[in-house]
């Protein structure tokens, strides 16, 4: 239930001595300490003990670091959004959150509108927030729900889909990248995350041989006819298997080769940064942002899309362009390249695939018209 408030939200936000509410701490590690301990009816042992620290780190480890990050700044955002109307984000109340919602989907203040995808992905948020205070969010809860399928129906837009990176646009950003240590890595980067349908964080998550690395999103072995890499999914474990190409120049498995030779790289993360004169690899794993910067700069280096700005280029292209790139252009079935991709779904694979010769296939003639 709302509250009165006894101090104006200029007063709260204004005032100094105020320290932060006790809802908006980012305290997704307090939570697992909280929520992972003994019945109180057992008394506490070293094994015990141990055991109760064994379950946090797992109860942890339940989502991305980026997840976690992601869903505490959610919940972070929505307490002090309670706190300026005088309300209190506990116990859950799907009115409260029907309100929320609607103020970020048509602010009365200077914020921006959130997209659909973003109220969502607040809601999951909150969701998570919720359930690790012990509480629950019925999300399907008519005050929610409602609420969610008018901002849907008002402010939906198509998704905002990245270009596909062609064959033909991967081999003009390779030309760009040059003949050395760092353009080994880069190279053999777009080449594997092309062929094998990649994420970019999949890309730089994968290590040498199969005694993983702690921080490893799977491992890569080279084989007589390819290369087959193991991953740790969303959903589980899954095989990507990239053959060798038609030629050296665009076959991932030589570019994956001549990286791991000449970088010295026998065991531990595949992708790692070099030091500063270029001459050594390190041991220091590239970060998932690196592979969005190498796109756009190569796309940027190599001129697609000269009609458009820089600006507009940046937005266009980014590490999905990869993933749709495959999709859109392996001629084969359907249901090879949604393996590939790891999808669920044939529909979610037809998401990806893009294609700039529209109308290639003409069913009105071929329907006889």
């Amino acid at each position: 239930m709302v509250t009165r408030m006894t101090e104006t939200p200029e007063k709260l936000l204004s005032d100094p001595r105020e320290g932060p509410d006790r809802h908006e701490r980012d305290d997704s590690a307090d939570l697992a300490r909280n929520t992972i301990s003994l019945p109180s009816s057992l008394a506490g042992s070293s094994t015990l003990d141990r055991l109760v620290e064994t379950a946090r780190n797992y109860a942890r480890a339940a989502a991305s670091d980026s997840t976690l990050k992601a869903y505490a700044k959610d919940w972070a955002h929505f307490a002090r959004w309670c706190r300026l109307r005088g309300a209190d984000p506990l116990p859950a109340s799907p009115q409260l959150i029907g309100l929320y919602i609607a103020d970020l989907a048509a602010p009365a203040g200077k914020a921006p509108a959130l997209s659909v995808p973003s109220i969502e992905r607040r809601l999951s948020g909150l969701t998570w927030g919720y359930a690790q205070r012990g509480d629950r969010l019925d999300r399907k809860d008519r005050h929610i729900a409602s609420v969610l399928a008018g901002i849907r129906r008002k402010h939906g837009r198509p998704p905002a889909q990245k270009e596909a990176i062609l064959p033909e646009d991967l081999r003009d950003m390779l030309a760009t990248l040059p003949h050395d240590l760092r353009g080994l890595r880069d190279r053999a980067i777009l080449l594997i995350g092309f062929a094998g349908g990649l994420r970019r964080s999949e890309i730089v998550g994968i290590d040498h041989r199969k005694d993983d690395t702690p921080d490893s999103g799977g491992w890569v072995e080279i084989m007589e006819d390819g290369a087959l890499i193991t991953l740790r999914g969303k959903t589980g474990w899954r095989e990507v298997e990239i053959a060798r190409g038609s030629s050296d120049q665009t076959c991932p498995v030589h570019a994956l080769s001549q990286w791991l030779h000449y970088a010295k790289i026998d065991f531990g993360p595949l992708f790692v940064a070099v030091s500063r004169n270029g001459l050594k690899a390190t041991s220091e794993r590239l970060s998932d942002k690196h592979v969005a910067r190498l796109i756009k700069q190569t796309v940027e280096n190599a001129g697609l899309r000269p009609e458009l700005s820089k600006v507009d280029r940046q937005r266009l292209f980014s590490g999905h362009s990869l993933r749709a790139g495959l999709a859109s252009s392996a001629e084969v079935d359907e249901r090879f390249v949604q393996k590939q991709l790891g999808h669920a779904s044939a529909e979610m694979t037809r998401r990806y695939q893009r294609r700039r010769d529209r109308f290639r296939v003409n069913l009105t003639k071929a329907a006889g018209l």
